[in-house]
């Protein structure tokens, strides 16, 4: 991609397709891919659900603001972020300053199925995952809207056709 040289930042709920179209993008781009829940663990030597076990979700927000904070700081980089990093001020203001905000939405219906079998997120450990989904995305949207360049929805779509829409903003973007 000729002429772009800014990080791009991809945030939204769980489900939305953030890790896939990342390193899909990261790829095309020829940046390096990082998830920041991934390096949370690899940092901390634990998995989230323990973390969240142990220190509450608070305890991982604050882990999560260094992260971010610590990987925003590279260049040349493709970042997921968690569903919850919106919720933290500091975490939008460093990413709409270090780099391209990228909003991946997605349905309730389309997360729910992207994440009913999976038991590694904390905060679908519930009976009803869909009312869940639901208050966190009720919650979430405008803070999701506030801090985006950008707005895709990933909701029956290809990860190609979201990469390639995300590319041609880019283009455009560099050209600006």
């Amino acid at each position: 991609m000729l002429g772009f040289k800014q990080n791009v930042f991809l945030i939204g709920p769980m489900g939305a397709g953030k890790t896939t179209v990342g390193k899909a993008l990261a790829k095309e781009l020829g940046y390096t891919f990082y998830d920041s829940d991934q390096e949370i663990e690899v940092t901390t030597g634990v998995d989230i659900a323990w973390i969240f076990d142990v220190e509450g979700e608070a305890g991982f927000r604050e882990r999560e603001v260094g992260v971010i904070d610590r990987l925003s700081q590279l260049t040349g980089i493709v970042l997921a972020t968690g569903g919850g990093v919106v919720e933290r001020e500091e975490n939008c203001r460093v990413l709409a300053s270090r780099g391209l905000v990228v909003y991946l939405q997605a349905s309730v219906g389309q997360q729910l199925e992207r994440t009913i079998k999976d038991r590694r997120r904390p905060l679908l450990q519930t009976d009803d995952k869909e009312s869940k989904l639901k208050e966190l995305i009720e919650r979430r949207h405008q803070l999701y809207k506030s801090v985006a360049d950008y707005e895709f929805s990933t909701d029956s779509c290809t990860i190609k056709s979201v990469v390639n829409d995300i590319l041609a903003v880019l283009s455009d973007n560099s050209e600006s």
